[in-house]
């Protein structure tokens, strides 16, 4: 999901990539290294790092052929160039030669500033490929590939992949890619449940948010899944804790913007949204209730029942009464 400038067009004399996110990145030489062949199929491709272009090296690869090729070079790394190879590269971006284009991927920041200042006043076509740290970000990044691909999924769907996945952009890509090979129709929650719910962190979580939802035959579904699949149920019992503990807080927290809230509870503004739409239903008594019932089941599992799974049935519907217990009589 990478942003780009006006100038779309991937043969452009000149590419700027620039951003630490290494998929990004390499989609960014992919795609016009793509365009290229489509092309000229017999494009020549040159993918060299800093101590590959010497001084005198880009001349040479873009130096005019007998045979008029087409020819891709990208330079990685290009903030690490040596101050007079930097010179070759803005001395040949005043001037590109015709049928190669050059793609230039850079870190940003500070390091390597003059280069990527020049690049963009000649007019480089520009590739932002940043890392993405916002869960929000990440999210948008799973749709877009669904999206691409042409398929469709729920938005519960994206967000379990990303709870399940983590910030790996290159897992997340492939996860993507793996469901809508193996799945026809539109892709839901359940379905990257069954795909992912093995990390145990991921379906821990998945648990408890069905149980403070209220929704109490999927959190023992899933509370069993995860049973099966060898999750310690001290992991469940926490985030249990962590999911009730997370409705308490908010449902006594002053009003105001999910940014000012994540600063005085210490969550995310993303986890912000997510336990809004969760604490509806929610009373201070029920919250009483379901942390009375986490505490009795986190005793049961480390050795003070018989039966540690019965004990956390029994907490899971539990919490997912409490969770409905607004309105109730």
């Amino acid at each position: 999901m990478a942003r780009k400038t006006v100038n779309d067009d991937p043969l452009a004399p000149v590419t700027l990539a620039v951003g630490q996110e290494d998929l990004l990145l390499d989609r960014a030489v992919q795609e016009v290294v793509a365009a290229a062949k489509a092309a000229d199929a017999d494009t020549d491709v040159r993918d060299l790092t800093p101590d590959q272009l010497q001084p005198g090296t880009l001349a040479e690869l873009t130096s005019p052929s007998l045979f008029a090729e087409r020819k891709v070079v990208v330079v990685r790394n290009a903030q690490d160039l040596s101050a007079d190879t930097i010179k070759d590269v803005k001395a040949y971006l005043g001037a590109p030669a015709e049928e190669i284009t050059l793609v230039l991927l850079h870190a940003g920041g500070a390091k390597g500033k003059g280069l990527l200042d020049a690049a963009r006043k000649a007019g480089a076509r520009e590739v932002a490929c940043a890392k993405m740290t916002k869960p929000a970000d990440r999210l948008a990044f799973v749709r877009a590939e669904f999206r691409t691909a042409g398929r469709s999924a729920t938005p519960e769907a994206c967000q379990a992949l990303v709870d399940a996945i983590g910030s790996d952009l290159r897992e997340l890509a492939s996860a993507v890619s793996q469901l809508t090979a193996d799945i026809e129709g539109t892709i839901d929650e359940a379905i990257v449940g069954r795909y992912y719910t093995g990390r145990a962190e991921a379906s821990s979580f998945t648990v408890a948010d069905r149980a403070v939802e209220g929704r109490a035959a999927e959190a023992l579904e899933a509370l069993r899944w995860s049973l099966a699949t060898g999750v310690a149920p001290v992991l469940i019992t926490s985030a249990l804790a962590q999911g009730v503990r997370a409705i308490g807080k908010l449902s006594s927290a002053r009003g105001g913007r999910p940014a000012d809230l994540a600063r005085e509870l210490g969550m995310p503004p993303w986890k912000i949204d997510r336990v809004r739409q969760q604490m509806r239903g929610w009373t201070p008594d029920g919250v009483s209730v379901a942390l009375r019932a986490v505490a009795e089941a986190d005793a049961g599992v480390k050795g003070g029942s018989d039966d540690p799974e019965y004990a956390l049935e029994k907490c899971v519907v539990t919490i997912a009464r409490a969770a409905r217990s607004r309105g109730r009589t």
